[in-house]
């Protein structure tokens, strides 16, 4: 069983991935490092950047990863703040069923829930984190994706307050017999 976690921009993820890890012993795959690894090396906004702002692309080019290492066990996986969305013939933001479905399968998805107002501001001018939507704040689009975070978690931790320690440890706890 893989610990796939997904959660907001700035909600830790990639953090409390590398804690578990440390904790567990397993390995850790991040869905947007294998990304850049498959795009060259290039960052994350130097793809969206290089595809004229093509969202879709990028989607897709998740899709592929997610596949990939869907097909693994006993890892844990960090996704990207996007894994739950796809876009739609408008290029407005859909549930993603073909990402959630194939992680699903393989695992239970850790959903890491933050205080909207407090991660926009956290990840606000990072160079590392290319714009969301040219038309709506990070605010709107972190709200519209509530419903899909939501839908795609098997669990959902609580962020506020504790560090990203006590989050290993909360989800070590929650799953002790799949993890050791």
């Amino acid at each position: 069983m893989n610990l796939i976690l997904i959660g907001m921009r700035g909600a830790g993820k990639s953090n409390v991935s590398r804690r578990l890890s440390v904790l567990t012993k397993r390995p850790v795959l991040s869905i947007d490092q294998l990304i850049e690894y498959e795009n060259g090396g290039r960052t994350i906004a130097e793809i969206i950047a290089g595809q004229g702002g093509d969202w879709r692309k990028f989607r897709d080019m998740e899709y592929a990863v997610v596949k990939k290492v869907s097909k693994l066990d006993g890892a844990i996986i960090d996704c990207g703040g996007g894994v739950i969305v796809d876009l739609d013939k408008d290029r407005n933001e859909v549930f993603s069923k073909r990402k959630v479905a194939r992680l699903r399968k393989t695992g239970t998805i850790i959903w890491l829930k933050g205080n909207i107002k407090r991660l926009a501001a956290k990840t606000k001018d990072s160079a590392k984190r290319p714009g969301l939507d040219d038309t709506r704040s990070a605010e709107d689009v972190m709200r519209r994706r509530l419903p899909f975070y939501e839908r795609a978690a098997d669990v959902t931790i609580d962020i506020g307050g504790k560090t990203r320690q006590e989050l290993a440890e909360i989800i070590l706890k929650k799953f002790p017999d799949s993890i050791l």
